[in-house]
């Protein structure tokens, strides 16, 4: 069996690290398998679905390094709904409905005052001539609904169950009892699909082998293994993982764009740092970066995924990307350094990564090594910083340069720790902080470093 996995996301706003997860998921599972991913747009909301959200997914995905090996977009495929939707109705498992939201709500709430359930009672099944008048002349459009084999008596299915049971790929195995479930909403008053039929006709039709998603979906799965079987179509393995929560265990919402994709590489992150908290939080593995996606889909692992909710620090990303950068070496960033605009040497690269949290951070110290800088000398510094500039050595300087000049300054006024570097890192380089100035000293060079020592 050749695996096929999808990632379905709504193009109705910008995917978020929870979203990327089963984004994630699936393409490291195809690749591992030596499968193909199918990127396919839910957008049969065309009132909120977007071009541009779509195409910012798509942008996403690529800067994660998934590579689609398909795209499809849903709203190209209604002819394929409306047929699976006929053949439901020809069997008499997709029936019209005609209450409204508040007639459904009170008969809910009716329900949970006597202590029963709050399940659609097949209303639609059983409508007079009369009522269906009634509804005519008040103007009302049906909505449609799967009648789930979860009444034995009368089924028109060929099996009579009400449970649906399967071998969940990470969870192991499921049962979800369809006679506590309400008939789903299939096609809505207006004519519109919800997402469940197009979902289950789409992976029917591109032998989707694979469903890898949150465990919010657990309970849909079985409405939806229902619906396969009801359309003569193969079931695919479904596999659902635990979702990412930040620390407090609040869920992630594409609305309010907390961590976005698209923000995380605006800020700078290595996308490594992204995929890596995305994949690892709330598994058997320890949260680290893994080098490329090959190696972090060597880690997977679905026995390895805790069921708990998979809770995750957003500082992590940075604490990621951070240890990321320092172990570029110059070759992998030299392009995107020149990018920047930063024409820089590997010995300039090397110096400076260790404080960089992103590549971004490189144009803090360009200046300092390259450019114009304002020195800072407290006034009783000055006769110091004086007798330091007499004994700066000749040229060539090398990586000893700093330690040769800074023995021979404390040999000479005595200064040592603090009292000797501090003011010598902030003459040389305005601040109180920043890369190892051995490093740094060479590619100053001695007439800068002779003009910054006034």
């Amino acid at each position: 069996m050749t695996v096929t996995v999808r990632f379905a996301p709504s193009p109705t706003g910008r995917i978020h690290i929870g979203n990327v997860r089963p984004a994630l998921f699936n393409w490291l599972y195809a690749q591992k398998q030596g499968g193909s991913f199918i990127l396919r747009f839910d957008d049969t909301d065309r009132e909120r679905s977007t071009e541009e959200f779509a195409q910012s997914i798509s942008e996403d995905l690529a800067w994660l390094g998934i590579k689609p090996d398909r795209v499809e977009k849903q709203s190209e495929r209604f002819a394929l709904y409306d047929a699976a939707a006929e053949k439901l109705k020809e069997a008499g498992l997709l029936y019209p409905c005609y209450e409204t939201a508040d007639e459904l709500e009170r008969r809910r709430n009716r329900a949970r005052a006597l202590g029963k359930p709050p399940i659609y009672d097949r209303a639609g099944l059983k409508y007079t001539d009369e009522q269906l008048e009634k509804f005519k002349e008040e103007g009302r459009t049906p909505h449609w609904r799967f009648k789930l084999p979860n009444h034995p008596e009368g089924d028109p299915f060929t099996f009579q169950r009400t449970e649906v049971h399967w071998d969940d790929v990470i969870r192991g195995r499921q049962t979800v009892d369809l006679a506590s479930l309400s008939d789903p909403v299939l096609i809505r008053g207006d004519g519109t699909y919800l997402y469940t039929l197009p979902s289950i006709v789409d992976d029917a039709d591109m032998g989707v082998t694979h469903v890898i998603r949150g465990e919010d979906h657990v309970a849909n799965t079985g409405v939806q293994i229902a619906i396969f079987e009801a359309l003569g179509a193969a079931v695919p393995f479904f596999g659902h993982h635990n979702l990412l929560t930040t620390a407090s265990g609040e869920g992630l919402s594409k609305r309010s764009g907390a961590l976005s994709i698209s923000s995380l590489r605006e800020a700078g992150y290595e996308p490594m740092a992204v995929c890596s908290l995305a994949v690892l939080t709330g598994t058997s593995h320890a949260v680290e970066p893994a080098a490329n996606l090959e190696a972090l889909a060597e880690m997977i692992d679905f026995t390895g995924i805790s069921k708990s909710a998979a809770k995750f620090d957003p500082e992590d990303v940075g604490h990621l990307s951070a240890k990321i950068v320092h172990s570029l070496p110059f070759a992998e960033v030299k392009g995107r350094l020149e990018t920047l605009g930063i024409e820089a040497s590997e010995a300039f690269w090397n110096a400076v990564k260790e404080n960089c949290s992103s590549i971004k951070d490189v144009t803090e110290w360009t200046p300092i090594a390259y450019g114009q800088i304002t020195p800072v000398i407290a006034e009783e510094d000055r006769a110091f910083i004086a007798e330091a500039k007499e004994l700066l050595p000749e040229e060539p300087w090398d990586e000893t340069t700093w330690g040769t000049w800074t023995k021979a300054v404390k040999d000479k006024t005595g200064r040592k720790g603090k009292g000797l570097f501090m003011p010598l890192r902030q003459a040389l380089t305005g601040l109180s902080h920043g890369p190892d100035l051995k490093s740094m000293l060479p590619l100053i060079g001695r007439q800068k470093t002779l003009d910054r020592l006034v």
